[in-house]
């Protein structure tokens, strides 16, 4: 275990260290107490012991740094010390930006600050100092999944992709009309975790705004890891799609609500197929349960297929939208070389940036899908002026500069600026993140 220490205010360190395979995990060790401190603030139950190996395990395979803000002064019947009153974490994965591109981005997770030690400007510490260790290390993007979406924005994130919830009646008037192809196999749990690694790695390399999955996700998959705990979750079921030459081209991981609760539901956990068709038959076979009347599903896409393919479109119920992944800009230049254009034009565009790692004036020229950026003389006229918040939202074409005009989050320099954006910016496919971190 790599460790550093760094006295930040009077009576409180910050401690940074990343999980190895030799990484100490006892009852009240460091690892032990920092997820203490996790599960404090996200309103979990206390870790129990013997999981602790196994957490180790997916956070060295995921190569995570988690820091840990310690108070060296508590009152006299304070909470054990070793716990840390902030907690905060990191690791690396692909983000992919379109045309196939994979981009690695700097991911932050498990986020937290103990009440108690509210206003102190700790967060703040933590996120700008691994912020600038992003950028320092060449990182182009940095990405969260927020639990709250009034923290981020003041420290250049913007919500880029979204999703849906939707419940749907699999009683008698639900019908799938696309065609039937492939079949469908229910799958032991043991090789669940390889094929839903395969099945992820199709779906990340062509879905636009999807991240990478960190180690626990085919576990989860498989019910090998619960979601609580890295035990079997022995409710969960799995069901792999094979296309007609056997290849497996989708999943589902399902879980039974349970019988006292009605209308009886089917809860979907994970559902990730490599084209729309795999999609559809997973839902024919979500369909076809037994007992079933109603099926739940928090991850559909804005663009869900599902409701253009039955025979009763108001078999799905659309519940709510959420975002999911929030971006934040940190070199202008790499990103959006990086990013797959699928027009073509040129745009010059101004980025105001709190912290300045995208501050400037940047022309962004694309030909045949492919960005060039040059830096600008700060007094060139701009098409368009934006915070880097807004630049992360519109840089996948979650959200189109059109819309954040009116919002007032761009201003607009030029009579056809906002035109010239949309044109470069804007996709037919919206950015579908199915992975939360």
């Amino acid at each position: 275990m790599t460790a550093h220490t760094e006295t930040v205010a009077t009576g409180l360190r910050i401690e940074t260290f990343t999980v190895e395979e030799e990484t100490d995990t006892t009852a009240g060790g460091q690892l032990s107490s920092w997820f203490e401190g996790v599960s404090f603030g996200f309103h979990e139950n206390r870790r129990e012991n013997e999981d602790l190996p196994k957490l180790a395990e997916a956070f060295a395979a995921d190569r995570r740094t988690v820091w840990g803000v310690y108070d060296e002064q508590p009152g006299p019947h304070a909470w054990d010390p070793r716990v840390p009153v902030a907690t905060y974490a990191t690791m690396v994965n692909t983000l992919n930006v379109g045309g196939g591109r994979l981009l690695d981005a700097h991911l932050v997770t498990a986020v937290t600050v103990r009440p108690t030690h509210r206003r102190r400007g700790l967060l703040r510490r933590m996120i700008t100092s691994d912020l600038q260790g992003a950028a320092d290390r060449g990182l182009a993007i940095a990405a969260l999944t927020a639990s709250e979406a009034t923290i981020y924005g003041r420290f250049g994130f913007g919500a880029a992709t979204f999703t849906t919830s939707v419940e749907v009646d699999v009683r008698e008037r639900f019908a799938v009309t696309a065609p039937a192809y492939g079949r469908v196999e229910v799958v032991e749990p043991d090789a669940v975790v390889g094929l839903a690694q395969e099945i992820f790695a199709g779906f990340h390399g062509r879905s636009l705004g999807s991240i990478g999955r960190q180690f626990a996700y085919a576990r989860r998959a498989s019910g090998l890891w619960g979601d609580e705990r890295p035990q079997p979750d022995k409710g969960v079921r799995t069901a792999v799609h094979y296309d007609d030459d056997g290849r497996p081209d989708g999943y589902v991981t399902y879980k039974f609500a349970g019988w006292e609760s009605t209308p009886y539901t089917m809860r979907v956990k994970d559902l990730v197929a490599t084209s729309d068709a795999a999609y559809l038959e997973l839902w024919r076979f979500l369909g076809s349960l037994d007992l079933v009347e109603r099926v739940s599903f928090n991850l559909a896409s804005v663009q869900d297929p599902l409701p253009w393919a039955l025979s009763d479109r108001r078999c799905r119920g659309l519940l709510g939208e959420e975002d999911v992944l929030w971006l934040r800009i940190l070199d202008p230049v790499a990103a959006l070389r990086a990013r797959h254009y699928e027009a073509d034009g040129s745009l010059i565009l101004t980025i105001a940036d709190g912290l300045g790692y995208a501050a400037g004036s940047f022309e962004l020229t694309v030909t045949d899908g492919v960005g060039s950026v040059r830096t600008v003389d700060e007094g060139t006229p701009a098409d368009i002026a934006l915070d880097v918040a807004a630049l992360g939202s519109i840089y996948l074409g979650g959200v189109d500069a059109r819309t954040l005009a009116s919002a007032g989050q761009i201003r607009v320099g030029s009579p056809e600026g906002l035109d010239r954006a949309d044109h470069l910016f804007s996709v037919a496919r919206q950015p579908y993140c199915i992975t939360h971190f």
